[in-house]
């Protein structure tokens, strides 16, 4: 059994799937720098200068300006901003995603060689190839 599963983790799959989540969550890491520091910025600019990470809906509790952390401790809230911030991180990864699994497709069908058709035979194989078997079906009779 220990033998099995050596031959199991030692596998090319595993250790892509491994090296895959460590490049991912670095990946993941530059993904939240882009949208905080360079898109949130710029969208906060052009709706006037809102923080989308402080944006919420307090739902109970006494009301508390502009803080969202107090407005948690205060009652419910419903954060807002974050999920917004979220969402463009995901789309963020999903594009890049796609344009990464794109790449990778367009040099797989590049390094595939073309499949080449079968050669042509001479006209004169093809004829003594049907006089052969022409005389072996009359011999057969």
């Amino acid at each position: 059994m220990l033998k099995e599963f050596e031959k199991f983790a030692l596998r090319g799959n595993l250790i892509d799937l491994a090296i895959g989540v460590i490049i991912g969550g670095a990946f993941g890491g530059l993904v939240n720098s882009i949208v905080a520091d360079i898109l949130m910025p710029v969208i906060g600019l052009i709706t006037g200068g809102i923080d989308f990470t402080n944006q919420y809906v307090q739902l109970s509790g006494p009301p508390v300006p502009s803080d969202l952390a107090a407005a948690r401790k205060a009652g419910a809230t419903i954060a807002y901003g974050n999920f917004v911030t979220l969402t463009i991180n995901f789309v963020i990864v999903a594009f890049v995603l796609f344009l990464l699994v794109k790449l990778v497709n367009r040099l797989k069908d590049a390094a595939t060689p073309p499949v080449d058709a079968p050669p042509q035979v001479p006209a004169d194989v093809a004829l003594l190839t049907e006089i052969r078997d022409l005389l072996r079906n009359a011999a057969a009779r």
